[in-house]
């Protein structure tokens, strides 16, 4: 199968793909401005240039910004990879988008909860449900690479 946004699979792909993207950005620029509103940079020459060297210092809601924007790192960029590798199997395009609607969804969710704090165990169910749809496409590429071996 070639990898062509004209193939329905690797289109819905594509879509939720970029879309999860966009939302990193979003939380990135999110951390910057949270940053700027509590006077609290990383480095010292940031903030000389926002008020002085006391402001070199942690806060916790840039924190938990930081926190959510590293724990999209270590979900989505896996995801990328296992999807474009998922799609290359040609799977049934119904169950695909399911996979695909359901990661990025419960990303969603994740973000959602993680921002604002939600009642646990909130994060931590879309978090796995996330987890739970990359590991059933993983699943899938192994058993059809194992049986060429």
């Amino acid at each position: 199968m070639a990898l062509d946004l004209k193939n329905d699979v690797f289109g819905a792909f594509v879509f939720y793909g970029l879309l999860l993207l966009l939302k990193m950005y979003t939380v990135a620029i999110l951390t910057g401005q949270m940053r700027l509103r509590k006077k609290a940079f990383a480095n010292p020459e940031d903030s000389l240039r926002h008020g002085g060297l006391k402001y070199c210092r942690s806060d916790p809601d840039v924190d938990r910004c930081r926190r959510l924007h590293r724990n999209d790192m270590e979900c989505v960029y896996p995801f990328l990879f296992i999807g474009v590798l998922y799609c290359m199997l040609e799977p049934t395009p119904s169950i695909a988008k399911v996979h695909f609607r359901l990661f990025f969804l419960a990303r969603l969710l994740h973000t959602i909860a993680y921002l604002f704090g939600l009642k646990a165990p909130t994060r931590s169910l879309a978090y796995t449900v996330g987890q739970v749809s990359c590991l059933s496409m993983a699943i899938k590429i192994l058993v059809n690479v194992a049986s060429y071996w």
